[in-house]
């Protein structure tokens, strides 16, 4: 079974609260004060937890407290030496160096600087350096194997930073969110909701974004957020276990339909969709307004090729509009095996659940082509590859 965690966030995400759900899942604060001693920043900051209600909801708020007025500017370079020469567990390490990798590239993007060059007082250095990695040490501690995220609110109106005022989501978390595809949208709460650590962790280690996927929990951990809001400013933090899926994977489904195109055009599509990318595409036909005619036109794609997918919709049909779903899918191991029949050479695609062989199916083009060649029968060919391979040891 996987070790998972799914971050459930109405209310956003920021590096306090993603740290104090954590803790509240039990990862215990002790720990995390002594393996962020070997950081040797101890004399900047006092780590505390303690309860706090929300809308009648207790959860937990962990706080890093400045002991400086004004903490220490850091650049990247400063970052990823202070975690190199600490004696982090190595996945805390590696985990802890690619989240400041990806805020670094995102904070450049915004100002025009390179990575190296970014200052990180906008989210504060002391800060972030404990939020990230004490995020990534309770996520050792659990036991984690892969992380799931919910979509994100979008939050609104301006928040002061060192730059001035900045306009809700900031630009830095926008970048963040452009680098992963991430699904957003509008609870109403005019607040900043993510903030750039929140969203760098988020980012970065998640495996997608979207529904929780078919887990069993075991526990539930509540970060508090500071500000009181309309809805309980609490992200939840659900660990638990895989059972049902293999290979869980995030993917978008694309929809749009069309009745004013000739659908000798649609195969063409789909074979530029499959070329882009696209794990499958189909078409059903439909009825719309006014009794016309028209085709459904559905495409399953990876989350990164989302943009891609949809410019070959616009381009080369007429539609004007498309729908998109972000969804969990479970897709069962699978490998490509040969086998030599009377007739040919045929690849076989052979399915797994468990370890254990659960599906068999000939490649189509290698039958049609072998009973093009042969002049037998296709169905033949196809029950003589799948004969051969349940005779195989595998």
């Amino acid at each position: 079974m996987t070790k998972i965690v799914y971050l459930d966030c109405p209310t956003g995400i920021a590096g306090d609260m993603y740290l104090s759900a954590l803790v509240d899942a039990g990862v215990p604060l002790d720990y995390l004060i002594s393996q962020l001693e070997q950081l040797a920043i101890t004399e900047e900051y006092q780590l505390s937890a303690y309860p706090l209600t929300h809308n009648g909801q207790v959860a937990t708020k962990v706080e890093v407290q400045l002991s400086a007025k004004t903490p220490p500017h850091r650049h990247l370079p400063d970052l990823k030496t202070l975690i190199q020469q600490a004696n982090l567990p190595q996945s805390v390490e590696d985990w802890s160096l690619e989240v400041f990798q990806q805020l670094g590239q995102a904070e450049a993007a915004v100002h025009g600087v390179s990575p190296d060059e970014v200052h990180f007082h906008e989210v504060g250095a002391t800060d972030a350096i404990i939020d990230i990695v004490g995020t990534c040490l309770g996520l050792h501690w659990l036991g984690v194997e892969k992380i799931y995220c919910s979509p994100l609110p979008t939050g609104g109106g301006s928040v002061k930073a060192a730059h001035g005022r900045l306009p809700v989501p900031v630009p830095a978390v926008v970048k963040l969110w452009e680098s992963r595809n991430v699904p957003i949208y509008s609870n109403g709460i005019e607040k900043e909701l993510v903030t750039p650590t929140g969203a760098a962790l988020a980012v970065t280690l998640a495996e997608g974004f979207g529904h929780a996927p078919a887990m069993t929990i075991q526990k539930v951990g509540l970060g508090a957020g500071t500000a009181s809001l309309s809805l309980p400013n609490i992200l939840r933090l659900w660990v638990g276990e895989i059972t049902t899926a293999e290979n869980l994977e995030t993917v978008a489904v694309l929809e749009t339909q069309i009745d004013d195109l000739s659908p000798q055009v649609l195969p063409y599509v789909q074979q530029l969709l499959f070329s882009a990318g696209a794990l499958d595409v189909f078409t059903q036909a439909i009825t719309m307004k006014k009794s016309r005619l028209g085709s459904l036109v559905t495409v399953i794609c990876p989350v990164d090729k989302i943009s891609e997918c949809e410019a070959i919709l616009f381009r080369e049909t007429t539609t004007i509009g498309i729908r998109r779903q972000i969804q969990n899918r479970n897709a069962l191991k699978r490998e490509v095996q040969t086998v030599k029949t009377a007739y040919g050479e045929v690849r076989v695609k052979v399915a797994f659940l468990q370890g254990k062989v659960v599906n068999v199916q000939p490649e189509y083009e290698d039958c049609v082509r072998l009973a093009q060649q042969q002049q037998v029968a296709l169905k033949k060919i196809q029950d003589s590859a799948i004969a051969l391979f349940s005779a195989s040891p595998n």
